[in-house]
């Protein structure tokens, strides 16, 4: 489901593209980019200013302008509703974790950029590096329908997946007891800490998110015009300073 709506960005440059590429990646004369709030990869709020930012978020809102074309923000309340809206067309870009299993409905660039994936554990917990978490009675909470729901499935022989909602809600379930632990990427978790006082991400890590532009499949006449804009957007400082501004922590060079 939709959470907030939409916003509308007006494009700011004149472009030259070819129209069949801008017709391809933005068949309603808009760029529609889906977002969701609480990850630095997507979007996130500064909660004094309400200002926003986000790697899918800005990078949408340069794709846009390149292609001369308005940008429409479509914030979800997860990761796995911005997905679904992709597959089914009504969402003509966004930026996430790259995976085999993702890409048989979605086309990905190259990786722009990697993030370890890690653990937050509340302020008494025992528990101290990522090899301390697969035990009988732990509760692993992870966002429903993300990756790591799926790979923990599959990795955990003892300890126990909890789906949250989202990840605002994960917190809601910290508070109240319900987990342990919860496993998501290290941007993610970095701002979930802020959030909550006396939480801490554990030592080390249980694997690495490999971080894309994906657009919807049986776009591939403008696939190459996006992986040479994601190239140009890594080479030229732009992707990094999203990164910076958007506070997106936790990446790793490897």
């Amino acid at each position: 489901m939709l959470a907030a709506g939409c916003a509308s960005v007006a494009p700011t440059v004149t472009t030259t593209v070819d129209p069949v590429i801008v017709k391809t990646l933005a068949p309603t004369g808009s760029l529609r980019v889906g977002v969701y709030l609480g990850s630095p990869t997507s979007l996130v709020r500064d909660a004094k200013t309400g200002d926003k930012a986000g790697v899918a978020f800005e990078l949408g809102q340069a794709l846009g302008r390149q292609l001369g074309v308005p940008v429409e923000i479509k914030e979800f309340t997860r990761l796995a509703d911005v997905l679904e809206a992709l597959k089914g067309g009504a969402v003509d870009f966004t930026f996430t974790n790259a995976t085999a299993v993702r890409a048989r409905d979605m086309d990905f660039t190259a990786p722009l950029v990697r993030i370890e994936l890690g653990y937050l554990v509340p302020p008494m917990s025992t528990l101290q590096t990522v090899a301390d978490v697969d035990k009988p009675g732990i509760r692993v909470g992870v966002a429903q329908g993300s990756s790591s729901q799926g790979v923990l499935g599959r990795l955990f022989k003892r300890a126990t997946v909890v789906p949250a909602p989202s990840v605002t809600l994960a917190q809601v379930m910290f508070r109240e007891g319900q987990l342990d632990a919860f496993a998501t990427n290290k941007g993610i978790l970095n701002e979930m800490a802020d959030a909550l006082p006396g939480y801490r991400i554990l030592d080390g890590r249980w694997g690495l998110e490999t971080m894309a532009i994906a657009i919807p499949q049986q776009r591939g006449v403008a696939m190459p015009f996006v992986r040479q804009f994601a190239e140009d957007a890594r080479r030229s400082g732009l992707l990094a300073g999203i990164v910076k501004r958007a506070g997106l922590r936790g990446t790793s060079p490897d």
